[in-house]
């Protein structure tokens, strides 16, 4: 970069934008590295910034900016760490700082959409070495302070410095406390040289046996440790002397773990400066509504262009262009019109792009990436070096084409100024052909109006102006590409209360042609004008119906969107009504369904009940046809009582059971398979003697006695119209059937009613042995008039 294009810079005041950035940065060398910021000639190097600066902007608006606070250099602190120095506190703080950041900034990396970005690179490298950053910090509360956690002899050691203090304090207390308070000064424990004295009076202090320390200043006060405290000050003076070596080598042995992990360090360091570079950029280009501009290898094209420094309220925005249809651009107009400003703003926003910086201007401007920006504006006039302004404009023009080429963009402030104005205005055009002959873009100001007509009449130089408003006599700002400006100076003079008769006088000076310029200028100013109002009269109506079209697109989206939802409305309550019809329809179903099954079931207990009618009929028949053949078997031995293990026979079902034992009264307790039952002796027979033949067809009538009877049992008993005590036997007898029939689950009908019947059932349920748990049926069941009882 050479001095020249040094001194452009610094010329277009790349420098204030750069601090700025600086202001953005956190770290230190962060902000260093902001100021030091220069211009890329590489295009790709120039993009390759420039999406970094994207990316951190993206970051930047969904996540905030990483956590770099605290980050300070480190490389010297670890230099000596690595040569077997030992880092003070602050040192040791500093890098455990440089630890946290890159660990945070790795997770806060992590904690994005997953979108990869340009910048991701920086974030991957960081090492985060938690331990040893908590080891730091778990061991250095404050810089001068160690934690007692750093290591169990230095816990130990303040432990017994606590005890040793305590102990002395105690010693002292009850010497204040005692009949020697009155040779003290004053009732207090103070330090001295780190041991524990009190301040006795000065009369009084060989009433206290011990050692001087020091004396007040007036001589009135001796600071005595007395002989009690001496040991005991002496072994926390050891103590005292322990815990510094014991800090010494935690900070020694926390230097070598840092001194380990040095090249880590400094490369999380370095990643972490570059990290803040990036996103201080991001920060600039937030705060200034900046773009990033496409990069173009031909022209300049910025849209809505604003000069960064001033105040984005007050700045107004131009259309910049350079480079396309054209070269050169010729910029006139007054003074104080706004000239110079854009023709920094064009060399400003170059540099700023081409440092890897958003620049304010609109969606989808472009910027041409130069190898130098040369640049001769302002009034450089040096009395010490006898140059006049427009030597030492001359000086720089010289300058400037000498190093200039087809990378070059050149910018001329008042360019031909300080010399004789038609020698002047040659000399201008001339140069502006040189630059071009070495293939520069070039923008220059003028005054001069033989250079506004070698820009109407040169193919590839442009006029443009700095609109002026005459009537509040006040430049506007705006840029007006194509149309070459006028001085007004008659026009000013006459708002400013100059005589008509000097003006016309003034008129009359000038030759024919120049009025006529003037004149053709004037026209061609009232038909842009008038152009103008037509376009911006054209633009609102076009705005007017666009809004018009917008609004009524948005009253039919929304009778769409009404209409819609009536109509899902009127779906959601049909599908309502229907879904309502429905439940009752299967409602009805079912209950019909139920209906039938209950009357099937009926009529299917009642051929049941038939068929067991018919097999009890054929049983005893069995039993009839069977008889004879007893009658052919030897005579049976006479009736006997029956006693306890006897076999008998219940004459009146025919069931089997074995003798329990015999009540006082005659009485026989029997077991019935699973059942106990009770009966008298006239009730049953005792059985003897049977041949096997018999014995056989017994057991087959008993099993299909139990098969008959197992099928005919019924699920459930009505004891409507019953009396409690009734019911109850009812009950007792159904749930005998039930059991011997293996039923899972009963229903006992018994009403609703006064409750009575229901009440004895359910007492009698309570009790029953064969009952494991019953309960009031349900809606569809019978509700609270039938009980739903399961068996075991």
């Amino acid at each position: 970069m050479t001095d020249l294009f040094q001194k452009s810079i610094h010329t277009l005041e790349l420098h204030r934008v750069l601090e700025l950035l600086s202001a953005c940065a956190v770290t230190e060398e962060g902000k260093e590295e902001a100021r030091k910021l220069r211009p890329l000639t590489d295009a790709d190097e120039v993009k390759r910034r420039l999406d970094e600066t994207t990316a951190a902007v993206a970051k930047l608006t969904l996540h905030g900016a990483p956590a770099l606070s605290g980050v300070k250099p480190v490389a010297a602190s670890l230099q000596r760490a690595e040569r077997g120095g030992a880092l003070n506190t602050r040192e040791l703080l500093e890098i455990a700082a440089v630890l946290r950041c890159a660990r945070t900034a790795k997770e806060y990396a992590g904690s994005g959409d997953g979108e990869k970005t340009c910048i991701d690179h920086l974030f991957r490298s960081l090492t985060a070495n938690k331990f040893l950053e908590d080891k730091i910090s778990g061991s250095i509360v404050g810089e001068d302070e160690i934690a007692d956690s750093a290591s169990s002899e230095l816990a130990s050691i303040r432990r017994h410095i606590r005890a040793t203090g305590s102990k002395v304090r105690d010693i002292l207390q009850k010497l204040i406390s005692s009949s020697q308070a009155k040779y003290l000064q004053e009732p207090i424990i103070t330090q001295r040289s780190g041991r524990f004295v009190v301040p006795v009076k000065s009369e009084h202090k060989n009433d206290i046996a011990g050692l001087v320390h020091d004396v007040s200043a007036s001589g009135g006060t001796f600071f005595v440790e007395p002989m009690g405290v001496v040991k005991a000050n002496n072994e926390l003076r050891e103590l005292q002397a322990k815990e510094e070596k014991e800090i010494e080598r935690i900070l020694a042995e926390l230097s070598a773990e840092a001194a380990e992990h040095r090249d880590d360090i400094l490369l999380d360091y370095t990643l972490l400066v570059a990290i803040d570079a990036v996103f201080a950029r991001a920060k600039l280009s937030i705060q200034m509504d900046a773009r990033s501009p496409r990069l173009s290898d031909r022209a300049i094209d910025l849209k809505r262009a604003r000069h960064p420094l001033l105040e984005r309220k007050k700045a107004v925005a131009n259309d910049l262009r350079l480079g396309a249809d054209f070269d050169t651009l010729v910029i006139t107009g007054p003074n104080t019109g706004g000239k110079t400003v854009t023709l920094k703003t064009i060399g400003l926003l170059t540099l700023m792009a081409q440092c890897g910086l958003h620049i304010p201007v609109a969606d989808d401007s472009s910027i041409r990436v130069f190898d130098r920006v040369l640049a001769d504006v302002g009034d450089e006039q040096s009395i010490e070096q006898s140059l006049s302004t427009f030597s030492s404009h001359m000086t720089n023009i010289v300058r400037i084409l000498n190093e200039a080429d087809s990378n070059t963009l050149i910018l001329f402030d008042e360019l031909g100024a300080g010399t004789d104005p038609v020698e002047g205005a040659a000399l201008a055009a001339a140069i502006i052909e040189h630059a071009r002959t070495l293939g520069a873009l070039v923008a220059a100001t003028t005054h001069y109006a033989e250079l506004k007509v070698y820009a109407m009449t040169t193919r590839g130089v442009e006029n443009a102006s700095c609109e002026f408003d005459v009537d509040s006599l006040r430049p506007t700002y705006r840029l007006l590409t194509g149309i070459p400006g006028k001085s007004n100076a008659f026009a000013i003079s006459r708002r400013l209360g100059l005589s008509e008769n000097v003006i016309q006088d003034a008129a009359a000076r000038l030759d024919a042609e120049n009025v006529r310029f003037e004149d053709v200028l004037t026209q061609l100013d009232l038909q842009r004008q008038a152009m103008e109002k037509e376009k911006g009269e054209a633009a609102k109506l076009r705005r007017e119906m666009e809004e018009s079209a917008k609004a009524a697109r948005e009253y039919r989206a929304k009778l769409e969107e009404e209409k819609e939802k009536v109509r899902q409305s009127a779906r959601r309550e049909a599908q309502s009504i229907i879904d309502d019809a429905r439940a009752a329809a299967d409602l009805v179903y079912a209950e019909l369904n139920e209906m039938k099954r209950r009357r099937a079931k009926e009529e299917n207990w009642q051929a049941i009940n038939d068929r067991r009618a018919e097999g009890r009929r054929l049983l005893n028949e069995a039993e009839r046809k069977l008889a004879p053949s007893q009658g052919e078997l030897p005579d049976a031995p006479p009736a006997r009582p029956a006693v306890a293990g006897d076999t008998v026979e219940l004459k009146r079902i025919g069931t089997q059971a074995t003798v329990l034992s015999v009540n006082k009264d005659g009485v026989l307790q029997l077991q019935a398979g699973i059942m106990r039952i009770t009966a008298k002796q006239d009730e049953v027979r005792v059985v003897e003697g049977e041949t096997n033949a018999q014995k056989e067809a017994k057991r087959v009538i008993r099993q299909s006695e139990h098969k008959l009877r197992s099928l005919g049992a019924s699920p459930e008993v009505d004891l409507r119209g019953m009396t409690g005590q009734e019911a109850v036997g009812a009950v007792e007898m159904f749930l005998d059937n039930a059991m011997l029939a293996h039923l899972e689950t009963v229903r006992i009908i018994h009403g609703k009613g006064t409750g009575a019947v229901r009440k004895a059932v359910r007492d009698y349920l309570k009790r029953s042995r064969y009952v494991k748990e019953y309960r009031p049926g349900v809606y569809g069941e019978g509700e609270d008039g039938v009980t739903v009882v399961t068996l075991k």
